[in-house]
Parts: C-alpha cells; structure tokens; sequence
C-alpha cells in the first residue's frame, strides 16, 4: 500500500511544522510520510523545538528549514494532503502544488514567539505539540 504524503507548512519552518512532522513520523510511520517546508524559511529549526521533541521522546535528527520551492516545482514529490499549521501561511498565496493536493488549515499558536522563563517558554513548545499530537491523531489515523 502506497504511503499518502503530508506537507505540513508554516511561514519559517522552525517549529509548529517541525513538530508536526515529527508528530506523523511516529503517529502514522506505517501510513504516511511527512515533510515540512516554510514560506519563507527562517534557515534554523528553533532549538526549543528539537528540545521539545528530545523531550516527548521523538527523533530530532535531520530536520531542516527548508522552502516550499522544494515542494512546488514539478521534479516536486506529489503530497496528498498540505496543512497550514500557521494562520499567516494560510493565509498566503500558496503555489501549486503537485498532484492538486487536498489542503488544511490548523491554528496553532506559536510557540516561538513565548517569552518569559526557560520553563514557560517550553510550555508554550509542548502546549503546541500537545495541540498538534490531539489533532494527527484525531484526523490522520
């Protein structure tokens, strides 16, 4: 059975889309493959975020920050699902992705813009995840 492809995308590609890609990883390993990409790729994965998933128990190897670009030009994968974890990238014109895609959008707040203590601003990556986790698994298994 072929695995269905899911592109998860936000504007920088450093953390929600991170995490959800990591979250499908293990949720749906045998059902899916998942990427990530951003709109406009901020270059690093935000370290709160591979210490998030470091934390949760997750694989943190081999992330990077990448562009859409990757995801939209025809030598592109064919993804058959695209999920906008960020209300600013939803909100973009998106290219056109190959194979037509069906596209989601899911308000996660960002946990990148926490301030305050090491602690709260971990609480705001796992609040995301657990946000995150709740709906993979809900709509994708």
């Amino acid at each position: 059975m072929k695995k269905r492809r899911v592109l998860f995308v936000c504007t920088a590609n450093s953390a929600r889309s991170i995490l959800g890609e990591a979250i499908l990883r293990q949720v749906g390993q045998d059902r899916f493959e998942s990427f990530s990409a951003g709109s406009s790729p901020g270059g690093t994965v935000n370290p709160h975020a591979l210490d998030c998933l470091e934390r949760k128990g997750l694989p943190t190897e081999g992330f990077r920050s990448k562009s859409w670009d990757e995801f939209s030009g025809p030598a592109a994968p064919e993804m058959d699902l695209v999920i906008t974890v960020c209300d600013s990238a939803a909100g973009e014109s998106c290219p056109v992705w190959p194979g037509h895609p069906a596209v989601l959008h899911w308000s996660i707040p960002d946990p990148a813009k926490a301030t305050g203590t090491e602690s709260e601003i971990r609480a705001a990556f796992d609040a995301a995840f657990d946000l995150l986790k709740t709906r993979i698994t809900k709509e994708l298994s």
